[in-house]
């Protein structure tokens, strides 16, 4: 049948308005989960959690099954997901160890492409209060509600360096309403919306609503072993029964998926999921009084994969139509390269550690080109050599409170250091190194003997075999790959690559 002459406008018009859609530079939202492991989501099998929105997420988008934290613990991987750089190469050695003012961001480059960039939640890489030389807003975003640290139920955050001002109700649902908010002035704006949500939860202490709490109450039966956590009452240690702990924490995350969910659904409402990056991940794997001791070895801390491992979830319905399961092994690391390549600006002239995951989106890349390194920088020698600070300890000094107490203070305060010249004694540390399905591990710690391990993770995820007396010249080639990474990174921590 001919097509009637007068709709012709019409369908052109139409026509345009989808290419144009399509070219668009897409709305990007990368949201991760402050020590949600790879195995707490119901998609991933977990005998318990309900995370009905993440299990969606899994099955519409591109889950990963192999996505990694750069490094064990919360600060270093949240430098790693800025910048795409091992965050050993800034001195973010450990949580409360700062990144450094000269590091070049992700929201520094979509910026330069015009996407109006915000921080919401956890920080932890510096001080978010104003005149910090290492607040969101001087790393590159242009407006930031925030937190030094961790936080729970009624949170205390800083607006733009302000003050910070409690914030009555559930810490996620509060951190997806401000998004919402800045989504709708972007768009009244004309601008691309770039959202970095680092939710609080499932960080201990825990704390939950109601309604979380009641979908869990059967744990407290069912394990009784005590665990030692800190205590919402008093901000110290305590110990509890495994299954009250639970409980509590399981709680947060469903509020969490369910905080993500509004967020999904209100991007449908104003016909913007298509065009949507929407991103998911963990910052390192659970922590110990929360691990259940399965599928992996380790938990948060450790360079097995336990501690490492965790979700990993892209949707983007425009450039992912259907869903896909990866084997690929990524990491925070990544983020930037990939963010680089969509918005098409140049990455840093510096070492980077991450590569971009677009051709994973688009299926055409299954396996990572060059090997993945994790190393958890023996910080003593440094420390007792008395460096000097790499910025005025005032600059340092956190302003948002919390719960957990350090040193009997309700806040939290950074540090960073002075690297003066590459130490080749500074190579000790727990470190590994994963190249191909293999993962080549050296455990030191406290000035121990080293022990070398090789696992296939292919056919031993557990990491329960070692390898290194079967496959003695594997094991030697990776060992020296490591070790010429290591170099690289001490290199960097000298502030070389700043000097370019």
């Amino acid at each position: 049948m001919t097509t009637p002459r007068r709709t012709i406008p019409l369908v052109i018009g139409v026509l345009t308005l989808i290419a144009y859609a399509m070219a668009a530079p897409p709305n990007i939202i990368l949201m991760m989960g402050d020590d949600h492991g790879w195995e707490e989501t119901g998609y991933n099998d977990h005998p318990h959690l309900k995370t009905p929105v993440l299990d969606e997420m899994a099955a519409t988008g591109l889950k990963f099954e192999r996505f990694y934290a750069a490094h064990p613990n919360c600060s270093p991987t949240r430098a790693s997901f800025l910048t795409g750089r091992h965050p050993n190469r800034m001195g973010t050695f450990a949580p409360g160890w700062s990144m450094r003012p000269e590091e070049i961001t992700i929201a520094h480059l979509l910026s330069k492409s015009g996407y109006h960039c915000m921080h919401l939640g956890k920080w932890h890489v510096g001080t978010v209060k104003s005149g910090s030389p290492l607040n969101p807003g001087a790393m590159g975003f242009h407006e930031w509600l925030s937190h030094d640290n961790f936080f729970e139920l009624d949170p205390s955050l800083s607006r733009n360096g302000a003050p910070p001002k409690i914030f009555k109700g559930e810490s996620s649902e509060i951190l997806i309403r401000e998004a919402i908010a800045d989504i709708d002035r972007s768009i009244k704006a004309g601008k691309p919306v770039f959202q970095v949500i680092w939710f609080g939860s499932p960080h201990e202490p825990y704390s939950g609503l109601a309604k979380d709490l009641a979908l869990y109450d059967d744990l407290p039966a069912k394990y009784s072993k005590q665990v030692s956590l800190t205590s919402n009452k008093t901000g110290t240690r305590t110990k509890r029964p495994q299954g009250e702990v639970l409980r509590e924490r399981y709680a947060e995350i469903t509020a969490m998926d369910q905080a993500i969910g509004m967020l999904r659904n209100y991007l449908k409402r104003i016909n913007l999921r298509e065009n949507t990056l929407l991103f998911y991940c963990g910052d390192n794997g659970t922590s110990p009084e929360s691990a259940l001791g399965l599928p992996h070895r380790g938990v948060k801390g450790d360079i097995y994969e336990g501690g490492t491992l965790v979700p990993g979830i892209i949707e983007w319905p425009a450039r992912i139509p259907k869903p896909r399961t990866t084997r690929f092994r990524s990491s925070t690391s990544d983020l930037l390269p990939t963010l680089a390549a969509i918005a098409g600006q140049d990455l840093p002239d510096r070492p980077i550690d991450g590569v971009s995951l677009m051709p994973v989106i688009d299926g055409k890349l299954n396996a990572r080109p060059a090997p993945m390194s994790f190393w958890k920088f023996d910080t003593k020698r440094l420390t007792t050599s008395r460096p000097k600070p790499y910025l005025p300890e005032e600059l340092q000094e956190g302003t948002t409170p919390l719960v957990k107490l350090s040193g009997g203070r309700a806040t939290r305060n950074f540090r960073n250091l002075r690297y003066p010249a590459v130490n080749m004694t500074d190579l000790r540390g727990p470190r590994s190194i994963i190249g191909g399905n293999f993962k080549f591990i050296i455990r030191e710690k406290n000035g121990s003997k080293p022990v070398a391990e090789l696992f296939n993770l292919k056919v031993d995820p557990a990491e329960k075999t070692n390898l290194i007396d079967q496959e003695p010249t594997l094991a030697r080639k990776l060992q020296a790959e490591l070790l010429e990474w290591q170099k690289s990174v001490l290199k960097s921590l000298t502030g070389a690559d700043y000097q370019n």
